[in-house]
């Protein structure tokens, strides 16, 4: 059997159940990624994808993080309604949200494939990077196809799905430096992307500063319940932790600053929290991060 086909068949196996989504809302359907690492095991199925339904047509938000989860998706998507897709949306260009596009994209055949405006320089910029990464953490006998949507928002733009609102907006440098969130008007659900983990512990590959000075905004667009990036849908609760988390985070990193330690001091230092997954993985990163932004502020 070809390299190639075995891979393919191997990832097919593992495959996220196509009906593997719950209705939070009327019209609003929610399917949880496994808080995990990408791995040939889980196909990729680590974040948080979502459709909303209106009267004529359907808006996906994100795709997941391999061909094999952008099938699924779809899959999840035409069980639930025949309504053509008019709209396909990627909160950020990471590849657990972005890289089962292609195989999403050719399922649906979405009228509109949106973005923030920074995304495409941001991907290009990372991509044999993503590629690499995704290529051994999901066994590929050859690294992904990358696609990024044609078309881009800076500031806020909407989408009528019939007797449908929802609000597209982009955010200054937060999570990443293009950060979009999906505001659904009828249900007051927010699809936040990365913006928000919960659960999960956030990870910063943007401006903690940045990340910290919006919270307030997000919070402040009333939303009755939030889809994260990753972990369950969430209330307020789930924003009161990132943001205590995030304040810990800067707090640790000015002390470190303040007693002249190395980064590497720091990092060896400053403990990872309680009550977050993935620690192991992300919390040295952050603290790198956070340091390296930390120590030019006046």
């Amino acid at each position: 059997m070809p390299l190639a086909l075995a891979a393919a068949l191997l990832l097919t196996a593992a495959t996220p159940a196509p009906d593997a989504v719950s209705e939070v809302a009327p019209g609003v359907f929610v399917h949880l990624g496994q808080v995990a690492e990408a791995a040939r095991d889980n196909a990729g199925d680590t974040s948080n994808w979502a459709f909303v339904v209106g009267e004529r047509c359907v808006a996906v938000i994100d795709a997941g993080g391999s061909e094999a989860t952008g099938r699924a998706l779809a899959a999840a998507v035409r069980a639930r309604t025949a309504l053509p897709v008019c709209a396909l949306v990627i909160t950020h260009g990471h590849p657990d949200h972005l890289l089962g596009l292609p195989a999403l994209a050719a399922a649906l055949a979405p009228q509109r494939q949106i973005a923030a405006e920074r995304l495409p320089a941001a991907v290009a910029a990372r991509r044999g990077t993503y590629q690499a990464l995704a290529q051994r953490q999901l066994e590929l006998a050859a690294p992904p196809v990358i696609a990024v949507p044609g078309e881009t928002v800076n500031g806020e733009a909407a989408i009528d799905l019939g007797g449908r609102r929802l609000v597209l907006r982009a955010w200054k440098t937060a999570h990443t430096d293009h950060d979009l969130t999906v505001f659904d008007e009828a249900s007051r659900t927010l699809f936040a992307g990365d913006l928000l983990f919960v659960g999960h512990l956030p990870v910063l590959d943007g401006s903690l500063g940045g990340w910290l000075a919006q919270a307030p905004a997000l919070r402040a667009l009333g939303a009755a319940r939030t889809v994260p990036g990753h972990g369950p849908v969430s209330s307020a609760a789930g924003w009161d932790a990132q943001t205590a988390y995030l304040a810990g985070l800067r707090d640790a990193v000015r002390a470190a600053l303040g007693r002249h330690q190395t980064l590497q001091q720091a990092v060896a230092g400053i403990d990872a929290p309680a009550g977050w997954a993935m620690t192991e993985l992300y919390h040295r990163r952050n603290v790198t991060a956070a340091y390296s932004e930390l120590e030019w502020e006046d």
